[in-house]
């Protein structure tokens, strides 16, 4: 289904990413109809795997997803943090830290499949490829305000929400008036292992700093395993990886992974080299959140758009689930009083949102830095004793208690026939 101009929509979400088609399968689930907007072609399934904590898991099985999923990838078991330059070696207990929280603990997963399974639970033509966003204007009247979408192909879509979960350099927080995000000074590359006489990783998640460097392996599957390795940035560094050819990428991840156990090496060079990503880490300033608008009338950001973190708390993915969950849960609230959505009430919900969200993204941004900065804080004693004595011992289980947050469930009993028949209404 193609867009002509003036199309009336309740719900326009911008961006396939796993915010938008989270948020897009949450309000399907409360019975309103939405629809996403997504610049590509297809769906933007590059990036290896993500590891999604017990706040994600509850949040995909209030999404009704979850089971799909781990169903296929096993939990984390234990982890192991070694310092290459003093020899210390940490041990972490993922099922007393995080399984006795929440009975689905801590699990890499494909991003792919994350991805293909939020899709799949919607409607054949909820999601629109190859449709660009080119400006926002809002019309308002009385209290309740409209949001006038402009495509580049020159159609016009009128929401009564607009949600953009459009990325890191979204041109709807940048229309709410968000800066842009700034850099963390440390680049990552990530990538799959395919070993198919298997890993031998034993559910265990490996990881190595050396000299600001922080490298790790984990598995994915009997045959595959994910690594990742983040570095401090340098010009040479972001000139060369920038140009993003995998077989460069691969040879650039050895040569700084020379000082880093054999074993490591071997999961890089074993590599599919598709799946290999480079990108620089990238945040947003916690004041930006707390001083500037997360929301004006009937719109509103979430994921990356919103809260835009380092992966040092592995909560990127997490936090924007639990965006889904609760932007929907409002949304639904206010919708299921008159099975409709009626603007000022959105208006109002977009509030209740942002007021839910705005602490939890400053805290996650926050916490997520600091983490990595101590992790990579280099080989000093003072650095070492914090990180090894204090860090890892200590102020890491109180963050797993900080982030193990749960979402709610959604106001719903069984919405699909709904919105199947608003569907119907439409077409």
């Amino acid at each position: 289904m193609e867009f002509h101009t003036q199309e009336l929509e309740d719900v326009v979400i911008v961006g396939a990413g796993i915010a938008g088609l989270a948020t897009a399968v949450a309000l399907k689930r409360v019975g309103v109809r939405s629809v996403v907007l997504e610049r590509s072609d297809e769906l933007r399934t590059t990036g290896a795997a993500l590891s999604l904590f017990p706040n994600a898991w509850i949040a995909l099985e209030a999404l009704g997803v979850a089971q799909k999923l781990t169903d296929m990838y096993r939990p984390f078991k234990r982890g192991y943090v070694t310092n290459l330059v003093n020899g210390s070696v940490q041990e972490m207990s993922f099922n007393s830290v995080l399984d006795e929280w929440n009975a689905n603990g801590a699990r890499t997963v494909h991003r792919k499949a994350l991805l293909e399974t939020l899709a799949g639970e919607l409607p054949s033509d909820a999601i629109h490829y190859s449709t660009k966003l080119s400006f926002i204007e809002t019309r308002t009247q009385g209290d309740s305000s409209m949001s006038i979408l402009h495509v580049e192909d020159g159609s016009i879509i009128k929401a009564k929400v607009l949600i953009g979960c459009d990325g890191i350099h979204s041109p709807v927080a940048s229309w709410l008036g968000l800066s842009e995000p700034v850099h963390s000074g440390r680049f990552a590359v990530r990538g799959l292992a395919v070993m198919p006489q298997g890993h031998g990783l034993n559910n265990e998640v490996h990881q190595f700093l050396h000299n600001g460097s922080r490298a790790g392996v984990t598995h994915l599957t009997d045959t595959e395993a994910y690594w990742f390795i983040t570095y401090p940035s340098t010009f040479s560094d972001e000139e060369e990886m920038r140009a993003g050819d995998p077989k460069m990428l691969q040879r650039k991840v050895l040569e700084k992974l020379a000082n880093f156990p054999p074993m490591l090496l071997e999961y890089v060079q074993q590599s599919d080299l598709t799946t290999l990503s480079w990108a620089p880490l990238m945040l947003r300033l916690p004041w930006d959140l707390l001083f500037k608008n997360l929301s004006k009338g009937n719109v509103t950001v979430a994921g990356d758009a919103l809260h835009p973190m380092t992966p040092d708390l592995g909560q990127g993915g997490c936090s924007a689930l639990e965006d889904a969950v609760i932007l929907a849960r409002h949304i639904g609230t206010y919708y299921l009083k008159h099975k409709n959505i009626v603007p000022i009430e959105m208006t109002e919900a977009v509030k209740l949102y942002v007021k839910e969200r705005r602490w939890r993204a400053m805290a996650l941004i926050t916490g997520s830095y600091l983490s990595g900065r101590v992790q990579q804080g280099g080989s000093k004693w003072m650095m070492n004793f914090i990180r090894d004595k204090l860090f890892y011992r200590f102020l890491l289980r109180r963050m797993a208690d900080f982030i193990n947050f749960d979402c709610g469930k959604l106001p719903c009993v069984n919405p699909s026939k709904e919105v199947d028949d608003e569907h119907n209404k439409i077409e």
